[in-house]
């Protein structure tokens, strides 16, 4: 008896579709994760110190040690700048240049990604692990909501732990920038605040906030929507959270050619 062959594509079409489908259940999630945070109905008593204790472990253990590390390398290419700049004459140009590189593009990066190390893959392996005990099942037969008791306030805390990380470090890199170049005085002050100013115009302002909240989303939503979507089987869960990485890594080199685009086109 013959058999019958697949039709030529029929392999690729389903990847692409299986593709398509990964990418679509992350923007449902994340649709979903919007309205149960603005939902009145979800704020009951007891949830609040569950989110406040969410928001500290993602971000609290892991803040000083990314500030330390920002300190230390933003300190090595504040000085190369500003010596670069200067024996070529350019010194006029070397704040806004560290304020460009650092600020703008490097800070925002690395807070994406040491989230993600620290705070948001493993808090997406604890819902896994929750999801593969039954815990979902049973929350389900309590009449609770899953996805508002244990998703919700991860993905919240994961998005606070790359805006604070961004936002600290942010600052303080302003601020050894002026101190390297001026030092202990209020000297040269109004002059770096204009040049901090022509920096960050309205525009730019927008698109910083804006890459700052994608990348947050990225680091944040793919991991866990992947541990919510994955079969059970040990193996199918590595290969699920291997894909999640590739997507996560994927937007996050989307957003940052976005934001370069935005800036300096």
């Amino acid at each position: 008896m013959a058999t019958l062959n697949p039709p030529p594509g029929a392999g690729t079409l389903r990847t692409v579709r299986t593709w398509l489908a990964g990418w679509w259940q992350i923007l449902h999630l994340g649709a979903v994760m919007l309205v149960l945070a603005l939902s009145q109905a979800n704020r009951r008593p007891g949830r609040g110190h569950s989110l406040a204790r969410h928001l500290y472990l993602a971000s609290g253990p892991m803040l000083p040690g990314f500030v330390v590390v920002t300190a230390l390398l933003g300190l090595i290419v504040i000085r190369i700048v500003t010596v670069t700049a200067l024996s070529y004459g350019l010194s006029q140009y070397a704040l806004e240049m560290v304020v460009r590189v650092l600020v703008l593009e490097l800070i925002p990066l690395a807070a994406a990604l040491f989230a993600a190390l620290r705070a948001t893959l493993p808090m997406a392996s604890e819902v896994g692990a929750m999801r593969a005990r039954g815990r979902f099942d049973a929350l389900q037969q309590e009449g609770r909501d899953p996805l508002v008791e244990e998703v919700l306030p991860r993905v919240l805390a994961g998005m606070f732990a790359v805006m604070l990380l961004a936002a600290v470090s942010s600052v303080l890199i302003l601020v050894l920038a002026y101190l390297s170049v001026h030092g202990f005085t209020l000297g040269g002050f109004e002059r770096y605040t204009r040049i901090v100013g022509r920096v960050f115009n309205p525009a730019v302002t927008l698109i910083f906030a804006l890459k700052v909240f994608f990348l947050a989303g990225a680091v944040s939503l793919i991991p866990i929507t992947s541990a919510l979507q994955a079969p059970r089987r040990p193996g199918a869960r590595a290969s699920a959270e291997v894909q999640s990485l590739v997507r996560m890594f994927m937007v996050i080199l989307l957003v940052e050619a976005a934001s370069l685009v935005g800036n300096y086109y």
